[in-house]
């Protein structure tokens, strides 16, 4: 997971070295993150709780129409059962691919996907009145500290540069410390931005 984040902290990087012919946009939106456990043949998923995002990218061009975009996010993920709310909140550094179809003088509507790796910050699961941090680690009373997986977005960006977006962000990384079962990450997401 190690190398993961360091290749992609490198892409980024590179990318800020081609500044000429790169442009750099930011995002913001909601976040509407679950739990998806699975084992024994069994699978579940808490409700969708609420939380946020907050991404810096560059977005270099690769072909006509075509870009590749390494960013750094903060991400509010976590999730919901009846009142107890789980947050957790990551450090992601996802690299997307992202096509861009014009549609005339007013701007383009745009696809991608890519994978991500992620850091836990901090976590904290509170309900009934009660609250309590979550701890990283490996030991079997804590989260897995890496997350892992692929962001898929869409939208529609301006000739100006503003966008709207949308996106779901699929964990692969089991966050799981205990037995066989598996706990992912999931994300629904709605966002504005700004390219510069």
């Amino acid at each position: 997971m190690k190398k993961i984040l360091l290749s992609l902290g490198a892409a980024f990087l590179l990318a800020a070295g081609a500044q000429a012919q790169t442009s750099w946009g930011a995002k913001a939106g909601l976040n509407f993150p679950k739990l998806n456990a699975s084992g024994n043949g069994v699978t579940e998923s808490t409700d969708a709780s609420t939380n946020f995002y907050v991404t810096g990218y560059a977005s270099i061009p690769a072909a006509a129409n075509f870009a590749i975009q390494p960013g750094l996010s903060l991400q509010g993920k976590g999730g919901k059962i009846d009142d107890v709310k789980t947050n957790l909140m990551y450090l992601e550094v996802p690299v997307n691919a992202v096509y861009y179809i014009p549609t005339g003088y007013t701007g383009s509507v745009f696809i991608g996907a890519g994978p991500y790796a992620a850091l836990g910050l901090s976590g904290k699961v509170k309900g009934g009145g009660q609250s309590y941090d979550i701890n990283f680690g490996s030991a079997d009373d804590e989260v897995n500290r890496f997350d892992w997986g692929f962001n898929f977005l869409a939208g529609y960006k301006l000739t100006n540069g503003f966008l709207v977006n949308a996106g779901y962000g699929l964990g692969l990384g089991n966050l799981n410390n205990v037995g066989s079962g598996n706990l992912r990450n999931g994300v629904f997401s709605a966002g504005v931005g700004f390219e510069f």
